[in-house]
């Protein structure tokens, strides 16, 4: 590794060896200096070890591969940051595909903004599978609703978010107490030092985790939960409610009658409403196991359950 590296390419892995190949190969495809930038796999404790996955991009990628007792995206994120050397850590996962020209774009980004979480557009790969595209779509949404003004953005996936990396550190990174939502927190925390986030729509990367109802449910339901955790912890730290406006809700069920076309529109709004009442059972659940403890373990305190979805 070089003195000009600039950028620490974060990828938290768990039980997805093709994806990651994947992910990997579209890094090795970037259109970059191969001396600027290095790639931090960090194996979340999976069943397959993952070195044979790892190994073909030795010689096409300055890569490393560390691996962790299963503990959350969250904990694994943090401990990679430890071990890069890169100005700013790029964090994305595993089943995603940077466009080409992605680490360029971020470069430009980081020359007007050098100490601003920057983060990027995601696209949906999968467009025929409708608990991907609505999962997108919501987020989607989101971007629409709080990074209207790119430099006063609010709210960044952890997919496709970028950050200087001494602040990171400063901040001590993603708090590991989340299951999901660790990026919401991060980025509200991030603000709340009076530091800034910026909104590149032209820094795309390519998202593809085909979905069931099965683990279309399971995931938002994890996003109520993460959800209650959240605004628990800013109740705590006295920061008050986290508000949200009151149209947002109405434009989410509109988003994909703008965005889809005819039957599609209906169908997408459809699955959007089962991932809402997912969201609710998620959110409430988490409420009634903090008011009453002793009821059970919380289904966030298991280390398997902890794993990205």
């Amino acid at each position: 590794m070089t003195q000009d590296c600039l950028f620490s390419i974060i990828i938290p892995t768990y039980n997805r060896p093709q994806q990651l190949a994947g992910c990997l190969e579209s890094l090795a495809q970037m259109d970059y200096p191969r001396d600027r930038f290095e790639v931090i796999v960090m194996d979340d404790g999976s069943r397959q070890r993952l070195d044979s996955v790892v190994a073909p991009f030795l010689d096409r990628l300055d890569i490393r591969l560390q691996r962790q007792e299963n503990a959350g995206p969250a904990a694994a994120r943090n401990h990679a940051a430890q071990l890069a050397n890169g100005k700013y850590l790029a964090f994305t996962d595993d089943d995603c595909r940077p466009a080409t020209d992605w680490l360029t774009s971020l470069e430009a980004c980081f020359s007007t903004a050098p100490d601003h979480i920057v983060g990027g557009r995601t696209v949906n790969a999968l467009p025929d599978n409708p608990y991907s595209a609505t999962s997108q779509n919501i987020i989607s949404m989101g971007y629409d609703h709080y990074n209207a003004v790119r430099d006063e953005a609010r709210f960044f996936a952890s997919n496709n978010m970028v950050v200087p990396a001494d602040r990171f550190r400063e901040l001590n990174g993603f708090d590991e107490s989340f299951i999901t939502s660790e990026d919401r927190e991060l980025c509200d925390r991030w603000l709340h030092q009076g530091y800034q986030m910026t909104y590149a729509p032209e820094v795309i990367i390519y998202h593809a985790h085909p979905m069931s109802l099965k683990s279309f449910w399971k995931q938002h339901y994890s996003y109520g939960q993460g959800a209650f955790r959240f605004h628990k912890t800013r109740a705590e730290k006295g920061w008050g409610n986290f508000k949200i406006e009151e149209n947002y809700y109405l434009n989410l069920l509109r988003y994909p009658f703008v965005n889809g076309e005819g039957y599609k529109g209906l169908a997408l709004t459809a699955v959007l409403f089962v991932s809402q009442v997912a969201n609710a059972a998620g959110f409430f659940q988490e409420m009634l196991q903090y008011q009453h403890p002793d009821s059970g373990e919380s289904s966030s305190s298991g280390k398997e359950s902890r794993s990205k979805a």
